[in-house]
Order: structure tokens, then sequence, then C-alpha cells
């Protein structure tokens, strides 16, 4: 893990540099969320050191020059591993980058929203598959596309394999692949092999899963930037709420009786605390 890499070699060495070299080290331990956005010219007058410092603080790291480092910073950011400054963001600044990626999502793909709500809508059966981090999200998408129509499902379910799941899907399916970054290894692979079942696949995902949409019907970017070193799953939940706002409104009729069905059930089983 590179930027790991960086904080432990520093931690290591911290005690053996010289108080310049601190300055830099503890700048740089601040940064590391966005570190790659910076120069070493940049760096260097923030911390208050030399150009010359700074070049000598990076090889005694173990790093040929700041290119290397920055590169590194770039590569495991993007894989989305938790890393950045101690302190807690400015509210302000988070909200501003929530409303960022909104914007990013909802004004740019208003027409692929609608055309997965209308696959979504139409399909015969409808499997919802996420896999570690991106779970959570495919669960919501399965809980509330589970009120506004019949046969969705979700995989993979404890106990079983993904192919169990998949062996019954044809034309008239739809997959959708919900494959935020961390994904595991075989992903590729995964979407090759649902969209050979005939069924339509949608992905939904972050940027680092471009390489994979050419393999799928139709692909919705939903960006995971944020403040501070954790990823924001907050634009694929609102992505969650319009494909299942507009699944219900495309259901029309048989779509409330549904939710209607489902709020008695609730009811008769006392399943919710609604008070």
């Amino acid at each position: 893990m590179l930027i790991v890499t960086i904080e432990a070699r520093i931690q290591a060495r911290y005690a053996d540099l010289s108080p310049q070299e601190r300055r830099a080290a503890d700048l740089i331990l601040d940064r590391l969320d966005d570190l790659a956005l910076y120069s070493s010219a940049e760096l260097a007058e923030m911390s208050g050191v030399s150009p010359a410092t700074l070049s000598r603080f990076y090889r005694r790291l173990g790093f040929e020059s700041f290119t290397e480092v920055k590169e590194m910073a770039r590569n495991l950011r993007d894989q989305g591993v938790p890393v950045g400054p101690d302190t807690d963001p400015e509210r302000a600044q988070h909200l501003d980058q929530e409303m960022k990626n909104l914007r990013r999502v909802f004004e740019g793909a208003e027409d692929r929203l609608s055309q997965m709500v209308s696959s979504i809508a139409q399909a015969s059966t409808v499997l919802v598959v996420g896999l570690r981090n991106s779970y959570p999200v495919a669960l919501h998408l399965k809980q509330q596309l589970q009120q506004a129509r019949p046969r969705i499902r979700l995989a993979p379910l404890p106990g079983q394999t993904l192919s169990e799941e998949l062996v019954d899907l044809g034309r008239g399916d739809v997959v959708v692949l919900v494959g935020f970054r961390r994904r595991p290894r075989g992903f590729g692979t995964l979407v090759e092999v649902c969209a050979a079942t005939g069924a339509q696949v949608l992905l939904l995902a972050d940027g680092t899963a471009r390489r994979y949409a050419a393999s799928a019907d139709l692909w919705l970017e939903c960006p995971l930037d944020s403040t501070g070193p954790f990823d924001s799953y907050a634009t694929a939940m609102s992505v969650v709420a319009a494909l299942a706002d507009g699944v219900l409104a495309a259901a029309g009729q048989a779509g409330r009786q549904r939710v209607n069905r489902t709020a008695e059930l609730y009811d008769r089983l006392d399943e919710l605390d609604l008070r």
C-alpha cells in the first residue's frame, strides 16, 4: 500500500530527521489525501524549507523524486484507500464536495438514468449484484425496488455462489452490477459472464470501472470523491433513490397496490417500529 508505505517510512525515520525535514514530513502527512495536486516547489514553500531539503527528504524515504511520490499517492487514492489528515474536514467543504458529486451525476446523465429506469421496470427478473463495499448499495437498491415490482433478487446470498444466481438469467432479464472501487479480482470477468447470459447489464460504479463499461449495456458513473480519507457513497445512495422512484412511477397503479400490500403485511406481522 503506497501511501501507507509513505506514512510508515516517515514514522520509522522521524526521530532522525532534521528540524527542517520534520517540517516537510508534517506537511506531507497532513496532505496525503491531496498530495498529488501539489508540485514539489509548492510543498517546499508551504513547509518553509528549501527545494533541496525536500529533495533530500524524498531520497531518505527511498524515492527517486517527488514525481514518484505523487504517482504513488494518486494511484492509491484512486484505489479508495482511506488516507488523509487526522483532522476532521470542515463541514462546509464536505457539503460542497457532496454537491459537486451529485451535480456530476444528475446534470450529466439524465438520459442514462431514464434508460436504466425503463430497463428495470420492463425486465422479467432483476438481479442486483454487489461485492464487498458495493454490497450495502446493492442491498438498498434491492430493498427499494422490491417494493415497486416483483422478481427482484440480490446476489451473492450467504452460502451461495454467483454462478447459482446467474444460471437462470436470459433475454428479458436485467442484471444491475454495483461495482465501486476496491472491487474483488475477477470483476471484469463477472461483467462479461453476466453479458453472456443474454440479460441486459446495467453497471453502477465509480470512474475506476470505465474499463468495464464496454461490456455493459448501460453504465452510470457515481463519483465517490470526498474531503476526508474515506469514500463517500452519498451519490450512490441518491442514485438508488432516483432509480427506485422512477421504477415505482413506471409501475403505476400496480406499483402503488404492491406498496400498500407490503405495508399491510408490515402491520400484520408487527415488524416495524412506526411510532
